[in-house]
């Protein structure tokens, strides 16, 4: 075996892994957040109402629906189904999210972003904007490098007629 052919063999094992890792992360993560506002509908609806950003009749539909959308997505990415199109929807929510939290912080709200349940109004200085924003930027990230490289190991989907792992 040649040096170049090597090189390329470990670039694309290194490649899968990492593929691999962000494919859990982001899976435990969207999991997590899904499950933790299912358990609390209305607690969602109140984090959603707290942005400020959607017209009131969108409220209880969205705080109803987001948790399924995410338990639906981090499921896709938890067995390696539709990789790509869970990472690009991924990265899409994600970039919504952190859009709006981003907009909270500029209009001087003071809420709990409810990324994890609960949600809605804080005393002034108990709002984590800076930790949330990088969070969600590092998770971006990783939806962004799935989607440009979906093919992982223990994978459901098939990549060139083979499993990957």
């Amino acid at each position: 075996m040649s040096t170049a052919t090597v090189t390329r063999s470990r670039r694309t094992e290194t490649s899968l892994w990492a593929s691999t890792v962000a494919r859990f992360v982001l899976a435990g993560v969207l999991l997590a957040a899904g499950i933790s506002k299912a358990i609390d509908p209305s607690g969602t609806v109140a984090a959603v109402r707290a942005y400020e950003l959607v017209p009131p009749p969108l409220v209880t539909p969205i705080g109803w629906g987001l948790p399924f959308l995410e338990i639906g997505l981090g499921l896709l990415l938890a067995v390696g189904l539709h990789t790509r199109a869970a990472a690009i929807s991924s990265a899409v929510l994600l970039a919504t999210l952190l859009a709006a939290v981003i907009s909270v912080a500029a209009r001087g709200l003071s809420i709990d972003c409810g990324c994890f349940g609960g949600g809605g109004p804080v005393p002034a200085g108990e709002t984590r904007y800076t930790a949330e924003i990088v969070r969600d930027i590092g998770l971006l990230l990783l939806a962004g490098w799935l989607a440009w490289r979906p093919r992982t190991r223990f994978s459901l989907d098939r990549w060139d007629g083979e499993r990957a792992g």
